[in-house]
């Protein structure tokens, strides 16, 4: 296990080298583009959008204004997405084979795809034009990251300035992270990935002949740039139900390492680019070492958990399973080392793409997935929403720490006070309140454990799994659970609208009130935010939080099915 501790260290070190100048050039281009030379082609594109916007484009806002214009885009971009699936039969001129989505599938799937949260209830290679993935989905994962990235804006200049109601411009943001980041980033990725294999084609499908001489489609699509902005979007919606477990998706190794690098990318790079805007740097050293800490560790006890062999196998069973691995429900070309590795980091960053099946890990290595969510996606997180969920609990560390060692709560400069603690407080239980609600209704129904693939504690983790990611925006799915029916369609599809809105909400109050504040000189009553202890504080309350809201819970999942390995009599 030594060995695969210093692979997941070495691949993190990797991703750190690859998105830390990263971090720099995005708060360069939020700032002030301008500054950058290379860049100037594309700032006929931002005029473009700009000449379009016109005032709005300038005009800043305070925290209402730029929460407005954030419901403002959502809301019209889940009309649009909606109508184009539930009516995609009128583009039977491209595709004539396109069927109208049913009304709560196409709701479902809507409000995923513009909150971040890309849950697929449907089967996109059959269920989804090419021409709507390439004009509706497509375009939604731009969307959806680029209003994540602006509530990190949002929130870095309430921490930055002082005394002023303002917060930037909701639309200035989107326009500059989408010109100047993901377009070009995901072109050079697509790039990649089609050197590595991954196909691109605007046909929908190909005609083979199978061995047996039989005709067959095989579904196709513009993989490669979709792929693309599902990773580096932190999106996870890909265009075959296998997900990257699908070969035309993920073909090789290669194109395996390369998009668990672009998952983790931009998450990794706006540590610095927050750190940046506030102009702290050190604080964006102090947030990637904690969560570092936490992300490799959690990465080993899953990889750890999955080798360990399962007590009751007999002998013979027993010596292949240490020499193999668990390959139940993993591709031969990734094993398990790769598809657990992948499974954490899909879930701590808010990507939710898969490939493997996490419901066939045993129960430790499938109750990591599901802890990085319930954590709140904080270990770097989703674009911009996970830096600022870090940013609370830190918050909540100074508070608590500052009442225990009799040091004026402070951030930055800012006082923290019993407002902004009912924000934060707020922003931590939420999720929790949204999720064991509703899974404690949904089992009670006879139709919703009539959906369960398994029953007891693995149907509890199917559907404590499906309820954490759509609240938290990940997406991912624990498999086994049959989720595109009515109820799970609509219930699951106003969690991710609730997670999403009444977060971005309560992040921009946060922001409006600490901007309003005025900046207090650092005296020898300031409790340091940038020491060793304080980093461990801060990573003890992380755990702590998530440990609180959701162990009850959790340990009638995952932990109850861990100890039932050791007596199988009563499986």
């Amino acid at each position: 296990m030594t060995a695969v501790l210093g692979i997941i260290v070495l691949f993190f070190l990797l991703v750190l080298v690859c998105s830390w100048p990263l971090g720099s050039y995005v708060a360069a281009v939020i700032e002030d583009p301008d500054e950058i030379r290379w860049i100037r082609p594309l700032r006929a594109i931002e005029r473009v959008f700009s000449s379009r916007l016109k005032g709005f484009y300038l005009l800043e806002m305070s925290w209402k204004e730029y929460f407005f214009a954030l419901l403002t885009f959502v809301s019209v971009g889940f009309f649009v997405l909606f109508t184009l699936l539930r009516w995609q039969a009128i583009w039977f001129f491209f595709d004539p084979h396109a069927v109208n989505m049913p009304s709560d599938t196409a709701f479902n799937t809507a409000i995923s795809f513009v909150t971040n949260t890309n849950w697929q209830s449907s089967i996109p290679e059959i269920e989804l034009s090419t021409y709507v993935q390439m004009m509706g989905i497509t375009t939604q994962q731009f969307f959806s990251a680029c209003t994540g990235m602006a509530l990190l804006c949002a929130f870095a200049r309430g921490l930055r300035n002082k005394e002023n109601t303002k917060i930037g411009n909701f639309w200035r943001d989107v326009v500059r992270f989408s010109v100047y980041v993901l377009f070009p980033l995901s072109l050079f990725v697509s790039f990649l990935l089609v050197a590595a294999g991954v196909p691109q084609s605007a046909s929908g499908s190909v005609e083979y002949q199978t061995m047996e001489g039989m005709e067959t489609e095989l579904p196709m699509g513009m993989v490669a740039s979709q792929v693309a902005i599902k990773q580096l979007g932190t999106n996870g919606g890909g265009l075959f139900r296998a997900n990257s477990a699908h070969p035309l998706e993920n073909p090789t190794p290669v194109s395996n390492v390369l998009e668990l690098v672009s998952i983790l990318l931009l998450p990794l790079a706006l540590c610095r680019t927050f750190a940046e805007l506030v102009k702290a740097p050190r604080q964006g050293i102090l947030i990637v070492s904690v969560m570092a800490v936490l992300f490799i560790g959690g990465a080993f006890l899953a990889c750890y958990a999955e080798s360990s062999p399962i007590p009751f196998l007999p002998k013979q069973e027993r010596s292949f399973f240490e020499a193999e691995g668990n390959m139940e429900g993993k591709e031969t070309r990734f094993g398990p080392f790769w598809s657990v590795l992948w499974s954490v980091a899909t879930t701590a960053v808010s990507n939710g793409s898969t490939n493997s099946s996490i419901s066939s890990f045993l129960p430790l290595a499938g109750g990591v997935p599901m802890g990085m969510i319930q954590l709140g996606e904080v270990l770097f997180g989703g674009i911009g929403t996970g830096i600022v969920g870090a940013v609370v609990y830190l918050l909540l560390a100074v508070f608590s720490a500052g009442l225990m060692v009799g040091r004026t709560p402070e951030y930055l400069g800012k006082k923290i006070e019993a407002k902004e603690m009912k924000l934060v407080i707020l922003l931590a239980i939420l999720p929790s309140a949204l999720v064991l609600t509703s899974c404690a209704l949904t089992i009670m129904q006879p139709v919703g454990r009539a959906t369960l693939s398994s029953h007891g504690p693995h149907g509890i983790t199917e559907t404590l799994y499906a309820f954490s990611s759509s609240a938290a925006n990940n997406g991912s799915s624990f498999q086994g659970l049959q989720a595109n029916i009515p109820l799970y369609n609509f219930l699951l599809g106003a969690l991710m609208y609730l997670g999403r809105l009444f977060s971005a909400a309560l992040i921009l109050a946060l922001a409006g009130t600490l901007a309003e504040k005025k900046k207090v000189a650092v005296g020898a009553g300031t409790l340091p935010t940038e020491t060793v202890s304080f980093g461990v504080w801060f990573g003890f309350v992380t755990l702590l939080v998530g440990a609180l809201n959701f162990l009850p819970a959790f340990t009638l999942g995952p932990v109850l099915e861990h100890v039932m390995l050791f007596f199988p009599i009563h499986r």
